[in-house]
């Protein structure tokens, strides 16, 4: 076994093991836990609703995937929204493009209302609680 070269030493090129280990070393101190606050272990009364997790129920393990699946396509769908929207702006689309990019972006908006009707869902319920970070989604307009 051949000693860890120290901190702050530059590795060889041509050694993958050692590169490999000072990436190791460099994650381990990037992700070292630190103690929570007392304010971190306890949310304010009335702050807000307690995060809705998606469970392993045989039962609803189905209907949970397919909103998991439904919340990714939201996400994406909203982010090529704001695009093509700040692509509008900086008029960098002609009048046929945005008027394609506007019917196309509505049709996919409907046709996540009806993926989510289909399975018994709605789009709020897309919207996932990342705890201190907030909601995944932005609220509706």
């Amino acid at each position: 076994m051949t000693p860890a070269p120290r901190p702050g030493a530059r590795t060889p090129a041509g050694d993958p093991a050692a590169r490999r280990e000072e990436v190791a070393r460099a994650t381990a101190r990037a992700l070292r836990l630190l103690p929570a606050t007392p304010r971190d272990l306890t949310a304010p009364p009335g702050d807000r609703a307690p995060a809705r997790r998606i469970t392993a129920d045989p039962d609803t393990v189905e209907r949970d995937l397919m909103r998991l699946v439904l919340t990714l396509v939201e996400l994406l769908r909203q982010l090529m929204e704001r695009q093509a929207l700040h692509r509008v702006d900086q008029g960098d689309l002609t009048e046929e493009q945005e008027e394609r990019l506007g019917l196309s972006l509505m049709l996919l908006h409907d046709r996540m209302r009806g993926l989510c009707e289909e399975h018994g869902l709605t789009l709020e319920d897309l919207n996932l609680d990342l705890g201190p970070l907030g909601p995944l989604l932005p609220p509706p307009e």
